[in-house]
């Protein structure tokens, strides 16, 4: 027990009551009607909100979303995956350390090692989740079938090579986050302004024009 409640193990110990604390809320929220999984994926449009890719951290951003597949399987799912991950990891180290060494490492040692090591069993827990969701059930959709689809800019003024944040709904009616540039230098795109995205630069950055058609906002 002593593993467990050591303090140089305070972050993992801290990430299992933090899972407890989930299990809890989500049995709770279940039952007045309220969906924790569903309150946490709208927080990933706000996250992205805060980065801006005018200097390549928005692809950057962008990428490691992707690569943890963030978007394609419910949000509570990869948080539990990784506070589970962080956690075990952590205990496993420090356990390690302690048995040839006789003391435990520091946190400030562990944390990131553990860290680290969650960051590829996030990735592959999530892939295979992601294959066991029916196609039918989820509005998942790649980002590149928004071309042709009319956004508003809400974020910003967009400029050729530094994009604003712009809203759009898929093919779904699920309303989407974006990043906007003009495809000329001489033009930008301002708030409140409907644009017409017409291609995918990489990931959701999106070179757009002004909406041809207002109507079809």
């Amino acid at each position: 027990m002593s593993l467990f409640f050591a303090p140089q193990s305070w972050p993992f110990l801290m990430a299992v009551v933090l899972l407890l604390a989930l299990a809890v809320v989500e049995v709770l929220s279940l039952l007045v009607g309220f969906s924790l999984s569903g309150w946490v994926d709208n927080l990933v449009p706000d996250v992205s909100a805060d980065i801006d890719p005018g200097d390549g951290l928005g692809h950057l951003f962008d990428a490691w979303l992707g690569w943890l597949h963030i978007g394609k399987v419910p949000m509570l799912a990869i948080v539990v995956t990784l506070l589970t991950a962080f956690a075990i990891l952590g205990f496993v180290f420090n356990a390690a350390v302690n048995a040839v060494f006789g003391v435990y490492p520091s946190a400030l040692i562990s944390s990131p090692i553990a860290l680290l090591g969650a960051l590829p069993i996030v990735r592959v827990t999530a892939a295979g989740i992601a294959r066991l969701i029916p196609r039918d059930e989820t509005s998942a959709e790649p980002l590149e079938n928004l071309v042709g689809r009319v956004a508003v800019v809400i974020n910003g003024t967009a400029r050729m090579g530094y994009p604003a944040q712009a809203r759009v709904k898929n093919n779904h009616g699920q309303t989407l986050y974006v990043h906007v540039e003009p495809d000329s230098e001489n033009v930008t795109l301002t708030e409140g302004d409907s644009v017409l995205l017409v291609k995918q630069i990489s990931g959701s950055r999106f070179l757009a024009i002004a909406n041809p058609h207002p109507e079809l906002l």
